[in-house]
């Protein structure tokens, strides 16, 4: 891609301003302000662009794409490792773009567009009685094509796996124009994509031959980790796996494509939780704790607070409440539970308890099944992505 320097911003700025519907930035203010995101990176745009429409912003990387500009997809900015942050024409989707398209209750689906946060489609799918399963910390502001450009996953999962485990099709557009929806493709399917010809065509030839190339080492070489969410997914790549040419952008950042629109598995939304605390004198002993929990139970969700995390917190006055509302400790595991009624997930919790040889009455052991109080323990967690980022 040609380096920014050899891009004529000026000319940039008209010709997206001349194509484009929506709002065109190239001002300090809003160079600015969208030079960090939830990291400690700072690098200023080259310009801002917030398409009133999807279309407006396949339209926004031909333009990019023209003079050779970086480009860059942000949602909620939520990205710790300065991910939403480039020297590039950023174009941001959560404004105008975020629209639940379609809901398919029988198969638990749906389609969005790139710039719904996750607690918002959560909100319009609970009449539906679903949800999208995979919840990162930062599910009141993070959009769904942030947690497919980084493959998001959270929590839950434990019990939903990451977002890549949760994508059905993703409709994408490339740097140099081409705009196919991926997903799964069998071989009759791929045969008709060659029929075809044209760009997918040579795209999805030069996929299949890389995996053909590399298939040992794709099959061997990927770790068979619960969270593994770095680098690229070849391994969705492999036939065993359905060549998944969706699947395999999830996590790629925004370096291959810009997604367009999404379309996602859904889950049941749970009937009733419980929330299990357990503290520990340190988070060693959190974490040497956690094969024999898993052993003897099936949470929705497990996460991990320790000590740093909380000093922290009280330094910083952030939600005291949360942590006054954990049990005696300097880490703690929070272990969720979820069943068909109150009396089962509370079971599941108990049970736990039984096999790791404490009660209930054990002043290291907080257990909860009502909702409001889960959601101040799980605060103290959600909590400490901020205070320990900075």
């Amino acid at each position: 891609m040609t380096g920014h320097q050899e891009v004529d911003l000026g000319a940039l700025e008209h010709a997206l301003r001349a194509e484009v519907d929506g709002e065109i930035r190239f001002d300090p203010g809003s160079r600015g302000a969208y030079a960090t995101d939830g990291s400690n990176y700072r690098q200023v745009p080259l310009g801002v662009v917030v398409p009133r429409t999807v279309e407006a912003g396949a339209r926004a990387v031909a333009v990019c794409s023209r003079f050779g500009a970086p480009l860059l997809s942000r949602g909620g900015g939520t990205s710790l490792g300065g991910q939403c942050t480039n020297e590039a024409v950023v174009v941001d989707w959560t404004k105008y773009c975020h629209r639940l398209l379609s809901v398919d209750r029988e198969a638990r689906t749906c389609v969005v567009e790139p710039g719904i946060v996750l607690d918002e489609l959560n909100r319009q799918l609970a009449s539906y009685g679903l949800m999208f399963g995979p919840k990162p910390s930062t599910h009141s502001h993070c959009a769904l094509g942030g947690m497919i450009g980084n493959n998001s996953c959270g929590a839950s999962a434990q019990a939903y796996g990451k977002t890549v485990d949760n994508v059905r099709g993703l409709e994408v557009l490339t740097y140099g124009g081409v705009r196919f929806w991926a997903g799964p493709t069998d071989q009759a399917q791929f045969e008709q994509i060659m029929a075809e010809g044209g760009g997918q065509a040579r795209l999805y030839q030069a996929l299949k031959d890389l995996a053909g190339r590399h298939l040992a080492e794709i099959r061997t070489g990927y770790p068979k980790i619960p969270r593994r969410v770095s680098g690229y997914n070849l391994d969705s790549l492999l036939p065993e796996n359905g060549f998944d040419i969706a699947r395999t952008l999830v996590g790629s950042e925004g370096t291959l494509v810009t997604v367009l629109h999404a379309e996602l598995e859904l889950v049941e939304v749970p009937a009733a939780e419980a929330l299990l605390v357990l503290g520990f004198d340190d988070i060693y002993q959190a974490a040497d704790a956690v094969p024999d929990l898993l052993k003897h139970s099936r949470p929705t969700q497990l996460e991990a607070i320790d000590g740093r995390m909380a000093q922290l917190m009280r330094e910083e006055h952030a939600y005291l409440d949360s942590l006054e509302s954990l049990p005696e400790g300097d880490s703690w595991l929070l272990v969720q539970f979820t069943g068909d009624t109150k009396d089962e997930a509370d079971a599941q919790a108990m049970e736990l308890l039984r096999s790791l040889g404490r009660g209930e009455d054990d002043p290291r052991v907080a257990l909860s099944d009502d909702p409001p109080r889960e959601q101040e323990m799980l605060k103290a967690r959600e909590a400490g992505l901020g205070v320990t980022a900075r």
